[in-house]
């Protein structure tokens, strides 16, 4: 039986923690700016690790996609970090009853055998797009185009934090975050295993861990300045 998705997104953010995946200190963010954390779903770099996190992206789909309605007949992992995640994903999600075909995309074409970008499963019904956070939107623009081109039509973008945070634009901050422009602009949801509300949740219940303790301030004000 699933887990709640409170309690999934607290046994989610423990786990990057320990993983070393979610870090606190001083970082530069793409868009210039210094943040108390960093994520780097890159960093779930062995097979256990990898079958764990794929167990929090399958979990958290099912749940969210029963929760709102949200109807798919497959999933596709955008080059390069969505190739692992939708394959671990669709192996979670075949043990918990429900197997779906997958599909990722080269980013170069192949031009022998049977040739193209994708491999995987025929790009058909709705798609559910998993990767790993949305910063400008770019892999998710170009998942969708790829979706559409093929007659399929995007149902949803999976991804495992919202940093939900104001984007940058000419230098600017701009009024949405990443994730909500997607939002808008493609009109389809996107689900996130943990966003920073839950992050500040769960540094609040932290005050006694030593390496995790004084962050919950550092954050908050962070996200008074950024966020959304």
């Amino acid at each position: 039986m699933a887990e709640s998705q409170s309690t999934l997104s607290d046994q989610f953010l423990q786990f990057a923690v320990e993983k070393q995946v979610l870090r606190f200190g001083e970082f530069k963010t793409k868009a210039g700016r210094m943040s108390p954390y960093f994520f780097n779903a890159g960093l779930f770099n062995t097979g256990s690790s990898l079958q764990r996190l794929s167990e929090f992206y399958a979990q958290t789909l099912m749940q969210k996609a029963a929760e709102r309605g949200i109807q798919f007949d497959m999933i596709f992992g955008p080059a390069y970090k969505g190739i692992p995640l939708v394959s671990g994903t669709s192996m979670e999600m075949a043990r918990l009853g429900r197997d779906v075909p997958f599909a990722y995309n080269r980013k170069e074409a192949k031009d022998h055998g049977e040739g193209g970008t994708l491999v995987g499963a025929p790009l058909e019904g709705k798609v559910v797009i998993i990767d790993d956070v949305i910063s400008a939107g770019t892999s998710v623009r170009e998942s969708v185009n790829i979706i559409r081109a093929s007659g399929a039509e995007p149902a949803a973008v999976l991804i495992a934090l919202d940093r939900m945070e104001k984007g940058v634009r000419d230098g600017a901050d701009t009024e949405h975050s990443a994730v909500q422009e997607v939002e808008q602009h493609y009109g389809i949801p996107v689900i996130a295993i943990a966003n920073l509300a839950d992050l500040l949740r769960y540094l609040l219940t932290q005050s006694a861990n030593v390496r995790l303790a004084g962050w919950y301030e550092k954050v908050k004000e962070y996200r008074s300045r950024y966020g959304v």
